[in-house]
């Protein structure tokens, strides 16, 4: 003789003891999710689901709230887990005046702390590129998992491409009609 069957002598004591629980324990549901929630809390009788299918059709709460059809829900959006420093952002700036020999200035930012890392450089090329993520970034804040940058072909070429891959980087390409990926990298302190 278990616990429940020595607690309940009679068999609608337990019904009603059971579901007014599951209820209690989760709002209100319909007939198989009430009887799930009863099984949950421990109870059981042989005509469990159908008395909770009975119990719902006449509970006003249960009709008023009901389940919501699959079109009225709201969409689930999965919530990323991100680090410091997993997904940066990368652009050119300039060309500017030379200074120092140097025209342009190659700007990557931390998308969730907003760090700013930012070298002065004679040219635009992919091997700045590349020397600028093995030693500022790579070295410094260890290897992000994302590589957010424009379209140019200082950061869409063959090499740059492989060192992503060998350190298993995940480069996306945002385009103009997203600027707020590419605003990042315009105005960092300001967001």
């Amino acid at each position: 003789m278990g616990f429940l069957e020595g607690a309940f002598q009679k068999k609608n004591d337990e019904k009603s003891c059971g579901i007014a629980m599951a209820l209690a324990m989760g709002g209100y549901f319909g007939g198989e999710r009430t009887a799930a929630k009863v099984l949950q809390c421990g109870f059981f009788w042989p005509t469990l689901f159908k008395d909770a299918k009975e119990l719902v059709k006449g509970c006003n709460e249960c009709q008023r709230t009901g389940n919501l059809p699959k079109k009225n829900e709201m969409p689930q959006n999965f919530i990323l887990e991100l680090k410091l420093f997993d997904v940066w952002g990368i652009d050119f700036m300039g060309p500017f005046p030379t200074s120092y020999s140097n025209k342009y200035i190659l700007v990557a930012v931390d998308y969730i702390s907003k760090w700013v890392e930012a070298i002065a450089t004679p040219t635009n090329d992919n091997k700045v590129v590349m020397n600028f993520l093995r030693k500022n970034i790579f070295s410094r804040f260890g290897v992000p998992r994302a590589l957010i940058s424009d379209g140019g072909t200082h950061f869409c070429n063959r090499p740059l491409e492989a060192l992503l891959m060998r350190y298993g980087v995940k480069h996306k390409v945002a385009t103009p009609y997203h600027p707020k990926q590419t605003g990042k990298l315009r105005y960092p302190i300001e967001s």
